[in-house]
């Protein structure tokens, strides 16, 4: 199933932090309970968020009571404001607020017409994702080759969009194309979504993949058992890849050792009117660094540095694969790399 779904003015996805030992499904009814679960990490990944932030609305718009079309707006631009206080560095939950609000505006129609256009057009955003994940899998495929050994850092899989993954999708993709390619995971501190959910993905699918810490990237490239990395994007900017914390030292390793890094993201992840200095990078608690579970590791009182994602220049990239084309580096500054 989809990790996420518009149940007739129910919002049902799969809760992430239960995983890999339970699967528990989370029902949503409200914007604050959609704002709540961003806000823990019981939704994450960058298409992910944009499709919950546009479920969100959705709900404000099926359970409005507002008798004219600018009560309808009023009440979802507020609930805009409530989602984009929960993470401020991922774009496509921005983007997909903008879209629906925008698209809000220039409907013309009454407040249970625009209403109704809110919640189709939250679907649509949905349905575009898995479209979206299924060609950047098939774009991207033909980068690998059979006998590849893929590196992946954090969770670009299905649970990190509404189906099927960016990074993820592109080795579901090459696998299902009847390559014989291996996967070399990092755990990801602190929130280890790789040991939790990549390998958890991976398991399921029956593709080969082996769990290293993050400190071990080094060694495997040194010891030449990567042949490629491909990972995701929270925001693609105009001189940057905005990830997942410890992209960067990956990339600056794969250019050391001469292996391809590619980044999967779908086009709703270009912000190209920015630059890597207007980016706020998230930070989050001390206690995700300070405690595994609810056991501390550390000595109170210790400062804490907890930055959620880094920067890595273009310069470092490969290609990006997206939904239309795979973008080489002679692309990178040419009209080709605008979202439309």
């Amino acid at each position: 199933m989809r990790t996420i779904e518009w149940r007739d003015g129910t919002v049902v996805t799969i809760d992430q932090m239960r995983l890999p030992h339970e699967t528990v499904f989370l029902e949503m009814r409200d914007v604050a309970q959609v704002a709540e679960a961003i806000k823990t990490m019981k939704i994450r990944g960058a298409p992910l968020l944009g499709v919950a932030a546009a479920f969100a609305l959705a709900l404000v718009a099926y359970n409005s009571k507002a008798e004219s079309k600018r009560k309808l707006i009023d009440e979802l631009e507020k609930a805009a404001e409530i989602l984009k206080e929960t993470r401020p560095t991922a774009v496509n939950l921005l983007w997909a607020i903008d879209r629906i609000l925008n698209g809000a505006r220039d409907f013309s129609g009454n407040a249970e017409d625009s209403g109704a256009f809110v919640v189709e057009e939250a679907q649509k955003i949905a349905d575009e994702d898995v479209t979206a994940n299924r060609l950047m899998g098939k774009h991207g495929a033909e980068l690998l080759h059979d006998g590849d050994v893929v590196l992946t850092h954090c969770n670009a899989g299905a649970l990190a969009t509404v189906d099927y993954g960016t990074a993820l999708g592109v080795i579901r993709a090459a696998w299902e194309q009847g390559k014989k390619i291996k996967v070399i995971a990092t755990e990801t501190r602190p929130k280890l979504q790789g040991a939790r959910l990549t390998v958890y993905e991976l398991k399921r699918d029956g593709i080969p993949v082996t769990l290293i810490t993050d400190n071990m990237v080094g060694y495997v490239m040194y010891k030449r058992l990567v042949s490629n990395v491909i990972v995701g994007a929270d925001r693609i900017v105009r001189d940057a890849v905005i990830n997942k914390i410890g992209t960067y030292t990956i990339a600056v390793l794969a250019k050391k050792h001469n292996i391809p890094f590619y980044v999967a993201a779908p086009k709703s992840t270009f912000d190209l009117v920015h630059s890597s200095t207007d980016v706020t990078i998230e930070e989050r608690r001390p206690e995700e660094v300070t405690h595994a579970g609810s056991q501390r590791i550390a000595p109170e009182g210790v400062n804490v540095l907890n930055p959620a994602f880094d920067v890595t220049p273009l310069k470092y990239v490969t290609a990006i694969i997206c939904e239309d084309y795979v973008l080489r580096k002679e692309d990178f500054a040419s009209s080709k790399l605008v979202y439309k």
